[in-house]
């Protein structure tokens, strides 16, 4: 073969080399855009489950968060909600009404032992405290609040305060209807304020005599007896 022939032939083999690497067949085309196409739809696809794994994960923490909050805040009430103001609002039963002491309703009454006396008879003089109202009274019903008097017309013949040389207080409860009492007997004889020795001696014969009962303000109604 001569040069010429050599030269056209390595022209072809060039041009035909150069050809085929600059125009690829549409085969080797489609295959490239598959596989490029694929490798973006996995990469969206791992961009778009990363967020939506990282929202899960974050709704579930903060959903979990909020759980614990409120969790908390029912087993622990915060300061300003404190048991106290769960106590005031929960409604307490009112008490039944109980009834006071009346002290207009305790009274004083006097009494002897008998309706007359001899010659020879001391009197016995008692005092009676009652409660006649229908709850506990208390009462001071001590020698600093008593007086066992003793009269005959406008004529003061005795007092058992005249010579008292000390009062005490004797606070009692004394129930509804319940009653205390005190005895003083009487020597038939004659005082005056400050205890001054009186030498006369109430009359006998069958006079009459007046004694009245008293504790602090609280005077009796007059019991009568006879002195022969």
């Amino acid at each position: 073969m001569g040069r010429e022939g050599i030269s056209s032939a390595r022209g072809k083999a060039s041009a035909s080399g150069s050809s085929s690497v600059r125009k690829p067949s549409p085969a080797v085309y489609r295959r490239r855009r598959l596989a490029v196409g694929g490798a973006l739809l996995m990469l969206v696809a791992l961009v778009v489950g990363g967020f939506a794994v990282a929202g899960a994960f974050g709704g579930g923490s903060e959903q979990a968060s909020s759980t614990d909050a409120t969790s908390s805040a029912t087993a622990s009430p915060a300061p300003g909600t404190s048991t106290t103001a769960t106590a005031t609002a929960t409604p307490t039963p009112t008490p039944s009404a109980t009834p006071t002491c009346n002290q207009n309703l305790v009274t004083v009454s006097a009494s002897t032992d008998k309706a007359a006396y001899g010659p020879e008879e001391n009197p016995l003089l008692t005092l009676k405290v009652t409660n006649g109202g229908t709850a506990p009274c208390q009462v001071n019903i001590g020698t600093s609040q008593m007086e066992f008097l003793v009269t005959s017309g406008p004529d003061r013949v005795f007092s058992s305060r005249d010579c008292q040389t000390s009062g005490e207080d004797l606070v009692k409860v004394i129930a509804p209807g319940a009653s205390e009492t005190a005895n003083f007997p009487w020597q038939r004889n004659r005082t005056v304020e400050g205890c001054s020795v009186v030498d006369a001696k109430p009359g006998g014969g069958g006079a009459y005599y007046i004694f009245t009962a008293k504790l602090g303000s609280k005077a009796s109604p007059k019991a009568v007896f006879q002195l022969h």
